[in-house]
C-alpha cells in the first residue's frame, strides 16, 4: 500500500505468545446463509507467529440462552461505559451490522469507518443497527470519531479484544504486513487518501500488540447469526453489497 510516512504503522513490541484455552460451540452458529464466509476453527498454531496466524481460540464460552456473544462487554466510545454487545440490539428480532475493525490508528479502518458512515441512511432505512468496534481504549476511538468524523454513539472500544477472540478473528504478524489479501488495498487508493486526510497515529492503542489483530464484518438476526466474514489480511473488507444484500433480504416481523 502506497501510503505516507504519517500513515505508517509503529514499531510493534510483541508480547509473549499467548496460550488461549476454552470450549466454544460451533455447531451453534447457523451456517446455512453464512457458508462461504463462516470459517471459525482452532488451530495448533500459536499466536504471534510469523506466518501467517491462525485465528483467535475464543477466550470463554457463551452463557446459556444468551447467543454467540455471550456476556462479551465492550465500552461505549460516548460515555466510556461498558456494555454488554449482545444489548446493542434487539435479540429477539432486531437486525444489526456488527463491524470489527483492526484498530483505531489503522488507515485502512478509517478506510472502511467512513464507508460504514456513508452507508449508515441505507442500513436505517432497512431497519438495520449498525455498529462500529476497534481495538483500543475509548478515548482512542473518540480521536478516529473527531478527526474522521464518525457518530460516536455507533462506536465502541474492545481494548482486551474479547469480542475477536470469541469469534475467531485472526492475529499475528503474517496476517497483519504479509497477507496477499492485503493488496485488495492498490484497488481503492482514493477512498484510502480520502479517509486519512485527517489521521493520525495518535489514535493507535497503547498496547502495542492490538496492531497485529485482524477484524471482521458480522450480520446478526436477534441471536442468529446471518452472516459472518474474517478479513484475511489488513485491508481485506467484507464487499458491503454482500452485506447490505442480506439485510435487505432478511424479512422484517
Amino acid at each position: 500500500m502506497a501510503a505516507s510516512a504519517a500513515t505508517s504503522l509503529p514499531r510493534v513490541s510483541l508480547p509473549p505468545p499467548r496460550r488461549r484455552t476454552a470450549a466454544f460451540p460451533l455447531a451453534s452458529i447457523p451456517a446455512r446463509r453464512c457458508r462461504h464466509h463462516l470459517r471459525l476453527r482452532r488451530s495448533p498454531s500459536p499466536v504471534g507467529t510469523a506466518a501467517a496466524s491462525s485465528p483467535s481460540v475464543p477466550s470463554s464460552s457463551p452463557e446459556p440462552g444468551s447467543g454467540i456473544l455471550g456476556g462479551v462487554e465492550i465500552y461505549s466510545a460516548a460515555t466510556g461505559e461498558p456494555v454488554l454487545l449482545r444489548d446493542l440490539w434487539d435479540q429477539n428480532e432486531g437486525m444489526a451490522v456488527v463491524a470489527l475493525l483492526r484498530h483505531f490508528g489503522c488507515p485502512c479502518c478509517w478506510e472502511l469507518a467512513s464507508v460504514l458512515r456513508d452507508t449508515k441512511e441505507r442500513f436505517d432505512s432497512a431497519g438495520v443497527k449498525l455498529i462500529a468496534v476497534g481495538v483500543g481504549s475509548p478515548a482512542k476511538a473518540r480521536i478516529l470519531a473527531e478527526r474522521l468524523p464518525f457518530p460516536l454513539e455507533y462506536l465502541y472500544a474492545d481494548p482486551e479484544r474479547k469480542a475477536y477472540d470469541l469469534l475467531g478473528l485472526y492475529f499475528g504478524i503474517g496476517r497483519t504486513f504479509f497477507n496477499p489479501a492485503s493488496v485488495k488495498v492498490f484497488s481503492r487508493f482514493d477512498s484510502l487518501k480520502e479517509a486519512v486526510k485527517n489521521y493520525t497515529i495518535e489514535a493507535t492503542p497503547d498496547d502495542r500488540a492490538g496492531v497485529l489483530q485482524q477484524g471482521g464484518m458480522f450480520v446478526f438476526k436477534g441471536k442468529e447469526l446471518l452472516y459472518a466474514r474474517k478479513d484475511e489480511g489488513t485491508g481485506d473488507h467484507a464487499p458491503l453489497d454482500d452485506v447490505l444484500n442480506i439485510c435487505c433480504k432478511v424479512p422484517f416481523v
